[in-house]
């Protein structure tokens, strides 16, 4: 279903974007993402960069991919003893300063940028919505519970606009759920 969306987003030219907790659940989806690139999933643009715009998503990628002896399955076993990396692969970029995440809404190039706060309540997603949402050839993808109330939650709701740095923002990119 990822690759579907990813393929279909990236042949309109649109960004998928990924509101995602910074800790287990944004290196679940790289972990996914990589095997998407692996098999080739994704045909009208195969060498699709992917953002990680978080400075403690970064961190906590960099640790995941440390010696997991104990805490991982067969399969991420295999990953590792045959050389590869659970989580790394072309074209994955960890943007660290405020300078590097501005840098993703003015560069028009097809991506995924996954980013802190799950729920969308702070952090860069919420720059990265401003520039998104109201674009009909991008996708939003959440990959997390989102509380009654949270802005993650209006969204998937169904809300027409949202106001983000006191603007109403169209809501026009398509909205997933996983």
């Amino acid at each position: 279903e990822l690759a579907k969306i990813l393929n279909d987003t990236f042949s309109k030219g649109g960004n998928v974007i990924v509101p995602s907790f910074a800790v287990g659940r944004t290196q679940e989806i790289l972990y996914y993402i990589r095997e998407i690139k692996e098999k080739g999933l994704v045909k009208s643009y195969p060498e699709f960069e992917v953002y990680v715009d978080s400075p403690l998503a970064g961190e906590a990628t960099r640790i995941y991919s440390g010696n997991l002896k104990g805490y991982i399955d067969e399969e991420a076993k295999s990953i590792i003893k045959n050389g590869g990396s659970m989580f790394r692969f072309e074209g994955l970029k960890i943007s660290q300063t405020a300078e590097e995440s501005k840098a993703l809404n003015s560069n028009m190039t097809p991506k995924v940028i996954i980013s802190a706060s799950g729920m969308c309540e702070a952090g860069r997603i919420r720059h990265h919505l401003k520039h998104n949402l109201w674009r009909e050839e991008c996708s939003v993808v959440f990959v997390g519970f989102q509380a009654q109330g949270t802005l993650g939650r209006i969204i998937l709701e169904g809300a027409k606009t949202v106001k983000l740095f006191g603007e109403e923002i169209a809501v026009k990119a398509k909205i997933v759920s996983f």
